[in-house]
């Protein structure tokens, strides 16, 4: 086995730009796609119905009524134009009754201020419907607003432990799913060595060595499983130490996790091997399939965005979502131990199925 791996590691050694690159890339990546995860200061309103000023004063009131928001009337040119330049995520074209969303993207921030319009909206619209057939509606539309304002029961949310709740921190959730992404990457590249070994002879003239077969296997296996362990370890650092950002109380539990999603993607990257016929189609599948996963898996979007159930299955069959599910645990939940077994043992089951039917394909695919 060892032998095997520090084959392995000197060939990094020699030539080690490829994972400074990837670590450096979950790093920059995070820090320019995450820059507008959280809820923008000031989102821009306009109007082009004919009564626009009345339009605008009336629900630029209503929507700065709470939040952490500031909507301000624009213009509508100059509205479009941030939106086209790239200096706004989005802006609101409000209507009578209703409004639309002007964006060129589909960052979290468009989803979570379209929760908080429609929100004030629909609000809105069942007050004026309260009030359609009232003789004096606008004192009942008082009326209501106080009773909202001081309700006759209040509901109060705590945690077991009776702490506040976390907000949901998207920031968060997109630095470990563009993290994990980038190890997938890398450890597919270690583990696709078995393959390209093979090609060169290389496994053949290391087989008649006194090394066996299962330690080569493990060989490769336990330094694609260091090197993206590692990697991944060291951009959480990065993140938690250097630039700041709160993971939580418990990295020991965050380790943890990296390591079991580790050992399941090395599997899953197995599993890629043993399919595909050499290293080559190995470079041309699993660079295509791999950004898909988080995607699928729901990584860049609010929990509970994808609830179609043949995509949910689907995402279920990769690590990412249960990954990211204990580690957003950990970090804004203080998840323990306990919380946090589930997708431990589903990560492990993937693996080992996977790392099973992968090698089996491999040898076979070698007959």
């Amino acid at each position: 086995m060892m032998p095997v791996f520090l084959a392995q590691l000197a060939k990094d050694r020699r030539s080690p730009a490829l994972i400074i690159l990837f670590i450096v890339g979950s790093v920059l990546a995070t820090v320019l796609f995450t820059g507008g995860t959280q809820a923008p200061v000031t989102v821009q309103i306009f109007s082009e119905e004919e009564q626009t000023e009345e339009i605008e004063a009336k629900w630029e009131q209503l929507l700065n009524q709470e939040g952490n928001m500031e909507f301000v009337v624009t213009e509508e040119e100059e509205a479009r134009d941030n939106v086209r330049q790239g200096r706004s995520d989005l802006a609101i074209k409000l209507f009578e009754d209703d409004y639309e969303i002007v964006t060129s993207s589909n960052l979290p921030t468009v989803q979570y201020v379209d929760q908080h319009v429609r929100t004030v909206f629909e609000r809105e619209a069942r007050i004026q419907v309260a009030t359609e057939e009232a003789s004096n509606p606008e004192e009942l539309r008082q009326e209501i607003k106080s009773q909202l304002e001081d309700p006759l029961f209040a509901m109060e949310v705590e945690s077991t432990t009776g702490e506040e709740l976390s907000a949901h921190d998207m920031g968060i959730q997109l630095m470990y799913a563009f993290t994990l992404l980038v190890a997938m990457f890398i450890i597919g590249f270690r583990v696709n060595n078995v393959s390209k070994d093979k090609v060169d002879c290389i496994w053949d003239r290391v087989i008649l060595s006194p090394v066996g077969k299962t330690s080569m296997y493990t060989g490769y296996i336990a330094y694609a499983f260091f090197i993206g362990f590692v990697q991944t370890v060291i951009v959480l650092m990065v993140f938690n130490y250097v630039l700041q950002y709160d993971l939580g109380e418990r990295f020991d539990l965050l380790v943890v996790v990296v390591a079991v999603f580790t050992f399941s993607m090395v599997s899953i990257a197995m599993l890629f091997t043993g399919i595909v016929k050499g290293p080559e189609q190995f470079y041309a599948l699993y660079p295509s399939v791999i950004p898909l996963i988080p995607l699928i898996s729901g990584a860049y979007m609010m929990p509970g965005t994808i609830t179609h159930p043949v995509m949910t299955f689907i995402g279920d069959l990769f690590p990412v979502s249960h990954a990211i599910e204990a580690m957003i645990g950990v970090t804004l939940y203080d998840a323990t131990w306990q919380d946090i077994t589930q997708p431990i043992i589903i990560m492990i089951l993937i693996g080992v199925v996977s790392m099973g039917i992968g090698i089996n394909l491999v040898e076979r695919r070698r007959g």
